[in-house]
């Protein structure tokens, strides 16, 4: 039986460079569109071997974020080390869109003193909407 090739090998010849930059994974792949590599002992996110390889060990608590946005992509100048709300915050889920707003519906900056952090119920809130629904609400519910 002949010795297994080094992971490095291995690695790199499943890496096809783009035009933005990225290093697409070119082996296997998740439904998901993260890349899988067989390290020698398990099989691991490719990203996450990229980053381990070529930066350094991930600190514990943290996880990669694809500062490209592309979940196949194994470039370590693309990858940072991030904990979960961060990484969280910085996509494209409920979470990253809502952190992006600066603005309530009604247009109101969530800024300043017009901003309300709940300290039970996680989210931001106007307080310029939130004063005038209970004026709205102790108008409608008088007792005559």
């Amino acid at each position: 039986m002949s010795p297994r090739r080094p992971a490095i090998d291995r690695f790199t010849e499943k890496m096809a460079r783009t035009d933005t930059g990225c290093i697409e994974w070119r082996g296997s792949c998740l439904p998901t569109g993260y890349g899988q590599f067989y390290n020698g002992v398990r099989v691991m996110p490719a990203h996450r071997w990229s980053y381990e390889y070529f930066v350094g060990p991930i600190p514990d608590g943290l996880q990669i974020d694809h500062l490209c946005r592309n979940r196949s992509c194994v470039n370590p100048e693309h990858l940072e080390a991030v904990t979960q709300r961060e990484n969280l915050r910085r996509g494209i889920g409920w979470a990253g869109r809502h952190a992006a707003k600066t603005h309530c519906p009604s247009g109101h900056a969530y800024a300043g003193d017009n901003l309300y952090v709940s300290p039970g119920v996680p989210g931001r809130y106007c307080r310029e909407c939130r004063r005038l629904n209970a004026r709205r609400y102790r108008r409608e519910n008088r007792t005559s």
